[in-house]
């Protein structure tokens, strides 16, 4: 059975390190901010990806 998974993978690693694709990241919340960066995301108003670091 054939999957296009790893090409996927293998063309979007070539784009990040390429600088073709970027990704968009709107705001990194400690771990103990997790509420917080939840409450974010279910507003819906967040454009870009909502990081918590560990």
């Amino acid at each position: 059975m054939y999957s296009p998974a790893g090409k996927i993978w293998r063309v979007s690693a070539q784009l990040l390190a390429d600088g073709d694709l970027k990704p968009v990241v709107l705001k990194l919340f400690p771990w103990d901010k997790i509420a917080e960066a939840h409450l974010l995301v279910e507003s819906g108003r967040a454009r870009g990806k909502v990081v918590v670091a560990v």
